[in-house]
């Protein structure tokens, strides 16, 4: 054997030649002679208290891994990043502000829970997370799940008694014992996505992210963002109506709003839609101008200030127009949720811990990606649940990231997470101090905010033409997760999206594309006869090429393919060779019944002299007696079935194989091993070669001699197989 020769020169200077030359390999070759297994010194106890083994060193890196803010913190640059940080946070927490009241009515609790779920978490995540530019607090989608399941547990109509709120939940005594009832079920909702999150973190599970793709959550945001405008018309309009929760919630909620539409009430409804035209006039003008601007405008903190101001100069409590109401000064003191009601809340705490760990986790990677730094899955589901667990002691309902703050944190300049304590504080300082100014707010202010602030999530339905020329599956996914998300509720269509995801990746490995492939003269590649001109077939070798893995799934799709691909059908060539078998018996009968007709006709003295062996030879085939039927029978077996004598696998896109995939490619081979055609498999890949092994797929009569590493090594071994003459030795 010649030891492999190759060489990269420049042809003419502008093109580099690859030039090869080594002997055609197989696999028993390359796993007994070339390719030799590292032995591994290591047992497995000793790997076990490796990876226990307490040093100083894997102490720091565990410490630096649990608190990110002690990798910067220490080199913080104060000259080059206070300043900037200073004004992001100032920025941020003027935005904060209002829609922390705001998506506390999304939560169906009090506005001020959503003042202590603007800072109690924020202030958490300065210390636990990675990313440097999200804001964490309230999400509109994530307000609105938790709300779905408030409503659902305590509907406005529930008599509640005193016995049904305990004295350590119920820290706020000014409020309502419907009121209370709604803010316990919130605060163990979160306590409970806190725990979710924070043992998926610790199991090293942030890759469950990835089963979210980008279409299934953008429907379902889109989705979301209509139950959230749905659910605000009866504070735009200044109608009372009931909220429903579930199945057709969005539908029912229509419904109703539009059924007392003749009770709105015109000074709410009038104010509501002033300040929305006004907040979506300044995102526009944020939006244009946001290069000339130093700071955003902060509409929101305009809206809230003035509208605050109206309803202090004109009482519009006597117009009935609902206000926010006691804002109490101070901080709560820390309760135990009441875990009696968490029995009814796992579905949607699994819920809201997953879309709200992929907000953050695909908003964290944007900003990483665009600044240059890397972001912890795996900590970053630690950190929220931290931050959800944590703080729902001190009364706060589940939170993840905001876009829209994030946004204004990372334009304003923001540098660290310093910019969201900061932010934070502001929050802080509005619960300890002035509160209570915004007790006449409007909750139609509230509203026209709400509303304003998903402009950018509707924007999403841009989407659908771009998936339509490019991907019909993900244009599918997206339709199906904004439908059900709508008309199923969040949780349940949250369930429905990612369950017809996944039946998308089945339906796609179930039918891959599959094709025949033929070479590119004086190249050595291979490619789809039936795309590229360029790209020829050997003669009598068939390679057949599917984008799939073979499992129990597909594995008969797989075999039912290749045969159709190839031409090559084992049952019907064994019937058309039994039909001329059968056929050539019946003409031998007619031709000895023809000779011994013959026979009678001549002279009875006459003797008929039997033919030479060289005549009989001559005329095999032709003319033959009875006792040479037998070897008419197998010439007939000895005549080529098929034009094709060899099919190459190509598995370079292989990646796994089970054993009902395993048995189907084992039948197939001794299926076409019985009309002479010789099957082969090229470009496995070595984990698949091993599932091969594990599966005691080769044996005496499939060795591993028919597995080549390339196509062209396959093609080469089948070309030099088909020219040798019979009983010549198989060894290359």
């Amino acid at each position: 054997m010649e030891p492999e020769e190759a060489s990269a020169q420049e042809d003419g200077g502008s093109r580099l030649m690859l030039r090869v030359e080594r002997p055609v390999y197989d696999e028993e070759f390359l796993g007994t002679q070339l390719l030799h297994r590292k032995q591994s010194s290591t047992s497995f106890r000793q790997k076990l208290s490796d990876k226990f083994r307490c040093s100083s060193e894997r102490a720091k890196a565990a410490a630096l891994s649990f608190l990110p803010i002690l990798t910067w913190l220490p080199s913080y640059p104060v000259k080059q990043y206070l300043m900037s940080d200073v004004i992001s946070g100032l920025s941020t927490g003027v935005v904060q502000l209002p829609q922390g009241l705001a998506y506390a009515l999304l939560a169906a609790v009090p506005p001020v829970y959503g003042l202590y779920s603007s800072f109690y978490p924020v202030l958490l995540y300065t210390f636990f997370g990675t990313s440097r530019h999200v804001s964490i607090g309230t999400f509109a989608v994530v307000s609105l799940m938790i709300g779905g399941a408030v409503v659902r547990e305590v509907p406005d109509n529930m008599v509640i008694g005193p016995t049904n709120v305990t004295n350590s939940s119920l820290a706020n005594e000014d409020l309502s014992p419907i009121d209370a009832r709604k803010v316990q079920v919130a605060v163990v909702l979160t306590t409970m996505v806190g725990i979710i999150q924070f043992v998926f973190g610790l199991l090293r599970f942030g890759f469950v992210a990835i089963y979210l793709t980008e279409p299934l959550v953008r429907g379902f945001t889109t989705a979301a963002a209509v139950h959230v405008v749905i659910s605000q018309l009866k504070y735009l309009l200044g109608v009372k109506t009931e909220r429903f929760s579930g199945p057709l919630s969005a539908v029912y909620s229509v419904n109703e709003v539009f059924s007392k539409i003749k009770q709105t009430n015109i000074p709410s409804f009038l104010l509501g839609l002033t300040c929305t035209v006004f907040l979506y006039g300044i995102k526009v003008l944020n939006e244009r101008f946001k290069q000339n601007l130093p700071v955003p405008i902060p509409g929101e903190i305009i809206v809230v200030i003035v509208s605050t101001g109206v309803s202090y100069g004109i009482p519009l409590e006597k117009y009935n127009v609902s206000i926010v109401g006691y804002i109490p000064s101070g901080l709560l003191a820390p309760a135990v949720p009441d875990f009696s009601l968490a029995l009814n809340l796992i579905p949607d705490a699994f819920a809201v811990a997953i879309v709200g760990f992929s907000m953050s986790i695909s908003l964290s990677k944007t900003f990483a990606l665009k600044h240059g730094y890397s972001v912890d899955g795996n900590q970053e589901l630690i950190a929220l649940g931290l931050c959800n667990f944590l703080s729902s002691f001190f009364h706060t309902f589940a939170i993840t990231c905001s876009m829209s703050r994030s946004l204004v944190q990372e334009s304003t300049g923001g540098k660290t997470q310093i910019a969201g304590l900061l932010a934070s504080l502001m929050v802080l300082l509005v619960v300890l101090v002035i509160g209570f100014v915004f007790q006449p707010l409007p909750q139609t202010a509230l509203a026209a905010i709400i509303i304003v602030n998903l402009v950018g999530m509707f924007k999403q339905f841009r989407d659908i033409p771009p998936l339509w020329r490019t991907s019909k599956i993900e244009l599918a996914i997206w339709l199906v997760s904004f439908v059900a998300s709508v008309l199923l509720g969040l949780d349940y269509g949250l369930l429905a999206a990612i369950a017809f995801a996944i039946i998308t990746v089945i339906y796609r490995t179930q039918s891959p594309k599959s094709s025949i492939l033929g070479h590119v003269t004086d190249t050595g590649l291979y490619y789809d006869v039936n795309t590229y001109e360029e790209a020829s077939e050997y003669e009598g070798i068939k390679i057949f090429h599917s984008n799939s893995s073979i499992y129990f799934a597909n594995s008969d799709r797989y075999v039912n393919k290749l045969k159709e691909k190839t031409g090559v059908n084992p049952k019907e060539l064994q019937a058309a060779q039994e039909a001329k078998r059968k056929r050539k018996k019946k003409d031998n009968k007619e031709q000895n019944s023809s000779i011994k007709i013959c026979a009678e006709h001549k002279d009875a003295t006459e003797e008929v002299v039997p033919q030479s062996q060289e005549m009989q030879e001559v005329r095999n085939g032709e003319l033959e007696d009875k006792h040479s039927e037998p070897t008419s029978e197998a010439a007939v077996f000895l005549e080529p079935l098929s034009s094709v004598h060899s099919i190459i696998l190509d598995w370079t896109a292989v990646n796994f194989i089970d054993s009902v995939g395993a048995k189907a490619i084992k039948q197939v081979i001794k299926e076409y091993a019985s009309v002479d055609v010789r099957v082969v498999i090229a470009g496995c890949n070595r984990t698949v070669l091993d599932e091969l092994n594990t599966l005691q797929f080769f044996s005496e009569e499939l060795s591993t001699n028919m597995v080549f590493p390339s196509v062209h090594d396959a093609v080469l071994r089948c070309q030099c197989s088909s020219s040798r003459p019979p009983g010549a030795s198989s060894e290359a």
